[in-house]
């Protein structure tokens, strides 16, 4: 991918999480995910009544380097609170199981306390 590529996908991923407050770059979409790591991600959000979009990375291959880069994160999904990077999948998952990421929300005002 040349950098003329991947200024386009950098700059729709900038726009997306600033413009959203959760997003969630992944392979397929909430309702129908394509990998087991991206399903695990969308059934934690829904589980915590998050309202989030989800970006399918598997639709641009610019995007799905792209996101890689923007990071510099290897794997994909890749979950953003308010413009920020909080991890992968497995992070997701660690911080679901210890309620940091229930607080994390809740102190951005996305769901109730």
């Amino acid at each position: 991918m040349t950098d003329a590529a991947a200024s386009p996908a950098l700059d729709f991923i900038a726009k997306t999480v600033t413009d959203h407050a959760v997003v969630l770059f992944m392979k397929g979409v909430p309702d129908q995910p394509r990998c087991g790591f991206s399903a695990v991600s969308v059934q934690i959000l829904d589980h915590l009544g998050v309202e989030f979009i989800g970006v399918d990375v598997l639709q641009d291959d610019d995007l799905r380097q792209g996101i890689k880069t923007f990071t510099d994160w290897p794997t994909i999904p890749q979950l953003y609170v308010k413009g920020e990077f909080i991890g992968g999948s497995d992070i997701v998952r660690e911080m679901f199981q210890s309620g940091e990421l229930k607080t994390l929300f809740a102190e951005q005002g996305l769901i109730a306390a």
